[in-house]
């Protein structure tokens, strides 16, 4: 405690018990952090005054707090009054609580609703008839407050709540439509100091650089906090929390971490803090996204991250996609457009004022930098309301976001340098959109959130077609493909003219990034075709595993194409479908279930066996899990054999409770854009929660 300022006579404060444990209790920041006191704006939280003898008055002296935010200060009286009614901030004492002279006095404080969140200090001024003293009381963090009604956040479903703001176990949907995988997340705000880094994101912003003081009064809303965070998140600045990395291969741009490695926004945001605010390498978007939605719902905004299945980018305000092939199939760079199998941005639940109740609600921001706005690279937030209204006059960066997910597809095929075949696809972009299911590892759909469409989950076996007066074409997978397996697949050619036909048909497959057109040919084949009239002819092809085990990126993303010309009117039609593998599985069993003790050792079985039919050289079996493994774990196989079983075993130490989550990861050298992940969940409980448990379930086994 500072010195008390200026000397005078009267009672004198000697320390304040900031009763930790019951304010976290009650304004649900329990671990939010071990250093600071937590509180959320418009909740009153308790302090315990100690004096010395003889202890205070309220007949000889009068208490005023000064609260401090930066160079931003008010001043209020204590009060003797249950009915306390000034809407700023305020404190009080019940009357029933004082004695005529107390040398503890409990004090109840409270911020207004529309106070700024930051790291906040409390002065308490005690003055009597010879003058006054000035003692620092406390320092406390500020957060938002979705369960308080008022608050621009408050967001009314206790388990949306739950979801939304304090959970920080997710799960991240990537892939394709058609076969969609699932990427467990450690959201982390609990993490030790996590909480102090997203608070440090607003100190060292540019907004707060070039005004500080403007910076602090402008914290209370949040539409300026989602922009200030979003821009803070992508490398926009020496400062900033992310560098993305968007080669093959992330790690030849310099030394940093490859952006499928991370499994976790705590380590990502503390690397940004120990190295002075100097971004971390690499990112990609649903790492921008995960962790900006952890600084969100640290600082107690309702968060989720959500994934746009067939996302268009750089579309230039024109809503279209243009896609070129040749005349083979093959699929060419030639438009600065794309169509990205995924894409993560986030969405926060904020209302609008500066544009009416009607778009209050659910708010699109995309931390992946993209394009320029004002000179930084930040995008929204825009009202998902507005976008399925289509109405795109309303800040921020509604026609960019619109267009992600509206977009049409024209696809072009190509022959000598002009154009024999043109269509347009207006259902492929924002085909499928998804976040994580409350209280589940389900993906829910939002897409009609965004659009009128009916959106189910696509299942294998749907096709690509095309259609003309007298020729019908598809595209057909059999299924979901393990990795390591041939691909089955099927090409279908109607003829409902009134004549025997010839047809060429060019099939193509390419290795394909996520984010990026197509890249090399793994395999192709040619044929010649005759159908009769109202004949459908099935040709049923295969790529064999040998043809592109070797050549896939990371993505294990395939695009594969047919192209189907009418020898006589050279009419050409064109199918394509893009698909990914399935990869192994890793087994992780945890010894005695996946209920474990809080600081106790478990330990956990890892194995792989290697269905390939190719010796895999030099695998590494990496296994790390938040709050539960210190660094990571690691064993070597310099090679193993088809068929044969890799297998460690882990011990581990859960430190904080909650659903926590074990990470496998194998990568091999001959194979280095094959990378298997698996994660195993635990619920770390104290032991007597264990115990209960365990005695509950012998008592119904027994009934």
């Amino acid at each position: 405690m500072q010195r008390p300022t200026p000397q005078t006579a009267g009672v004198g404060l000697k320390h304040v018990n900031l009763e930790v444990k019951e304010n976290h209790m009650a304004h649900r920041t329990v671990s939010l952090s071990s250093t600071h006191l937590v509180t959320r704006r418009g909740q009153p939280f308790k302090l315990l005054l100690h004096f010395h003898d003889p202890g205070f008055s309220r007949h000889h002296e009068t208490l005023i707090f000064q609260a401090l935010l930066g160079d931003l200060a008010v001043e209020f009286p204590v009060t003797f009054s249950e009915k306390v009614t000034n809407v700023g901030w305020k404190a009080w004492i019940y009357p029933h609580e004082v004695l005529p002279r107390c040398v503890s006095l409990p004090v109840r404080v409270c911020s207004p609703v529309s106070a700024p969140v930051g790291l906040h200090e409390l002065k308490l001024i005690v003055q009597n008839s010879l003058g006054q003293r000035c003692y620092s009381a406390c320092r406390f963090i500020l957060l938002c407050n979705p369960w308080l009604k008022g608050d621009p956040v408050y967001l009314p479903d206790e388990e949306q709540r739950e979801e939304y703001v304090r959970n920080d176990a997710g799960v991240l949907y990537l892939g394709t439509p058609h076969n969609i995988t699932t990427r467990h997340w450690a959201f982390g705000q609990y993490e030790s100091e996590v909480l102090e880094v997203c608070l440090n994101l607003l100190q060292v912003s540019p907004q707060h650089v070039r005004d500080r003081r403007r910076d602090y009064l402008r914290r209370s809303d949040p539409v300026y906090i989602s922009r200030v965070i979003c821009a803070m998140i992508n490398c926009i600045d020496e400062r900033s929390v992310l560098k993305g990395s968007w080669s093959a291969d992330p790690q030849a741009s310099g030394n940093g971490v490859d952006p499928e490695e991370w499994t976790g926004s705590a380590k990502i945001l503390k690397l940004w803090d120990a190295a002075c605010f100097r971004p971390v390498c690499y990112g990609q978007c649903w790492v921008f996204a995960s962790v900006m939605c952890t600084v969100m719902r640290a600082l107690g905004i309702p968060c989720r991250v959500v994934t746009i299945f067939n996302s268009a980018h750089n579309t230039k305000g024109n809503l279209i996609v243009e896609e070129y092939y040749t005349e083979n199939g093959k699929k060419l760079d030639l438009s600065q457009s794309t169509v990205w199998n995924f894409h993560v941005w986030v969405e926060c639940w904020m209302t609008r004022p500066d544009l009416g109740s009607e778009f209050d609600g659910w708010q699109v921001l995309d931390p992946t930098p993209q394009e320029r706005r004002t000179g930084v690279f930040c995008c929204g937030p825009c009202s998902v309301k507005a976008i399925r209204m289509q109405n795109m006059n309303l800040l921020y960066d509604t026609p960019f976001i619109f267009a992600s997910v509206n977009a049409d597809v024209v696809t072009v095929v190509m022959r000598d340098g002009r154009v024999v075949s043109r269509r347009v696809d207006r259902k492929r972009v924002g085909s499928h959109i998804y976040t994580k299911h409350i209280g589940s590892d389900r993906p829910q759909s939002l897409s009609c959130n965004y659009k009128c469409v009916l959106d189910n989950l696509s299942r294998c076996g749907e096709t690509g077609h095309d259609t003309s007066r007298s020729l019908q074409v598809s595209l057909r997978l059999d299924r979901v493909h393990v990795m390591g397996e041939d691909v089955a697949l099927t090409v279908a050619v109607r003829n409902t003219g009134h004549s025997l036909r010839m047809f060429s048909e060019h099939v193509n497959a390419q290795a394909k990034v996520y984010n990026r057109g197509a890249q090399q040919t793994l395999w192709e084949t040619h044929n010649r075709l005759h159908v009769w009239p109202g004949e459908v002819l099935l040709i049923e092809h295969v790529i064999p595993h040998s043809q592109y085990e070797s050549r896939l990126t990371s993505d294990c993303l395939v695009n594969v194409a047919a192209v189907v010309e009418d020898e006589r009117t050279q009419e050409h039609m064109l199918v394509s479908e893009e698909f990914n593998f399935s990869v192994p599985n890793i087994s992780i069993q945890v010894t005695g279930g996946d209920t474990v003790v809080l600081h106790k050792e478990h330990s956990a079985e890892v194995s792989f066996t290697n269905v390939f039919s190719t010796t895999m050289t030099d695998t590494v079996l990496t296994v790390e899990g938040t709050s539960l493994i210190q660094g990571k774990h690691q064993s070597r196989l310099y090679l193993l054999q088809p068929g044969q079983v890799m297998k460690t075993k882990v011990t581990f130490i859960p430190v904080v409770l909650g659903v926590k989550a074990l990470h496998a990861t194998l990568t091999f050298r001959n194979r280095p854009a094959l990378v298997i992940r698996e994660t195993r969940k635990v619920s770390v409980n104290t032991a007597a929660s264990t115990e209960d448990n365990e005695v509950q379930y012998f008592r119904e086994k027994c009934c």
